[in-house]
């Protein structure tokens, strides 16, 4: 994104200085929210909250710029300029730009004159990129990252009035796609995605077309990763659309879920006021995440493990869930050990698993997953990543009680197969 190296410019500093705010504009305070944290205990009562879900449903023009606007040169563009949506960066460790005007009382003032704010946490990026901070290579750290990202932006959006329902952009600037880049940013997306859908927030995400979007279309099927919200596409073509191109092809985010980047590093003068810009076309809509849902199935959860006489029974490793752990040897013969869950309804869920590992266990851990088209088997390596979840993927489940998740016996790698806890949690 171009604001990110780009300072905004005002041109016409003095021209914009002239141009009154309407009487009932309420004046920023600078250096908010930072300031909050010196301010008495007699503190005045907080600015209204932004008007509605942020951009919300909107259809139409706008830009994006590294330091939010000064409120004259706001209300200027407002009467005169074609654009009604503003881009502003909330947080994240690689912005680059001040934002003395970027107040609660700010984004309260544009949202009740009419503008669309695009919120933008810019921070982790790919770990083949030249951007800082990188975000680990590890696909299962990068997951852990996205968390963080996500309730950094949340806690950004709140103390700006911008809340729930409103849609949050992760900036992952353009980076030279690999196999291994490509599954760690997936997923630190499907760990954004995870956690902004459980505190009430819709996922989005900005990056070039040539590599995170082409990357997130491309995986638009994949179950092993969650599927944003809204993607923004950085394609500077000139034309003022929500087109893919050849980046992402038109049944992917089709449903009003679209931003387009179309031009950058422009100048453009209205109501007297001159700013450098990027250009940006939305057609996204308002929407309320999935209602967050979740269960956690250990080995001794009562009517909720079955396992043959062949598996034993262990608290040896420190890195189990709960009092102990099952195991069993491998063999060429089915006799798998089952998790049961009661799943609200079908539709998609991500399956984590929970396994101390060690040395001497199964380096190829068959993992069954009961899926509406079949069985899914994802093998795991359980001598290394044990004591926390590790996720299979995100697969279609059936509503209802029944066997969800198995750990089956029939492996050719070496030593013990363990089966611990699952966690199911809809997607």
């Amino acid at each position: 994104m171009r604001a990110i190296t780009t300072a905004l410019t005002l041109l016409a500093v003095a021209t914009a200085a002239a141009v009154p705010a309407p009487a009932s504009a309420v004046p920023a305070r600078a250096g908010a929210p930072a300031a909050a944290e010196a301010q008495s205990a007699a503190e005045p009562p907080a600015a209204a909250a932004a008007i509605g879900p942020q951009p919300g449903t909107f259809t139409g023009k706008g830009f994006d710029t590294c330091t939010a606007p000064s409120q004259a040169a706001m209300d200027a563009w407002l009467a005169a300029s074609p654009y009604r949506a503003v881009g502003i960066y909330i947080s994240g460790a690689s912005r680059t730009c001040a934002q003395p005007n970027l107040t609660a009382t700010w984004v309260a003032d544009q949202t009740r004159k009419g503008w669309r704010l695009i919120p933008i946490e810019l921070g982790y990026q790919a770990p083949c990129g030249t951007r800082t901070p990188k975000m680990s290579a590890d696909p299962a750290t990068a997951r852990g990252q996205g968390r963080t990202a996500a309730d950094s932006a949340v806690a950004a959006a709140q103390a700006l009035g911008i809340g729930a329902g409103s849609t949050l952009y992760n900036d992952i600037e353009q980076y030279p796609s690999t196999a291994s880049c490509r599954a760690a940013v997936l997923s630190f997306l499907s760990g954004w995605v995870e956690r902004l859908h459980t505190r009430g927030y819709l996922a989005g995400m900005y990056s070039s077309g040539s590599s995170g979007i082409t990357d997130v279309c491309g995986a638009y099927h994949d179950t092993r990763y969650l599927r944003l919200d809204q993607i923004w596409i950085a394609w500077w073509n000139g034309v003022a659309d929500t087109d893919g191109g050849t980046y992402c092809a038109d049944d992917r985010y089709a449903d009003q879920q679209r931003l387009h980047q179309y031009a950058g590093d422009v100048t453009e003068t209205w109501g007297g006021v001159t700013m450098k810009i990027d250009r940006n076309y939305l057609d996204v809509r308002a929407g309320a995440p999935p209602a967050s849902w979740s269960v956690t199935v250990d080995n001794a959860t009562a009517g909720g493990f079955t396992a043959g006489a062949a598996w034993g029974t262990s608290a040896y490793s420190g890195q189990r869930h709960g009092a102990d752990y099952r195991f069993a040897a491998p063999v060429a013969a089915s006799d798998v050990a089952w998790f049961r869950a009661t799943l609200p309804a079908t539709g998609a869920y991500e399956v984590s698993v929970w396994y101390p590992a060690d040395p001497g266990y199964n380096d190829r851990t068959p993992y069954l997953v009961v899926t509406t088209t079949g069985n899914r088997s994802v093998a795991v390596d359980q001598r290394t990543g044990g004591g926390r979840w590790v996720s299979l993927g995100v697969f279609t489940l059936a509503g209802g009680t029944g066997d969800k998740v198995g750990v089956s016996r029939w492996s050719a790698g070496a030593g013990y197969v363990v089966a611990d806890a699952v966690r199911i949690t809809r997607a």
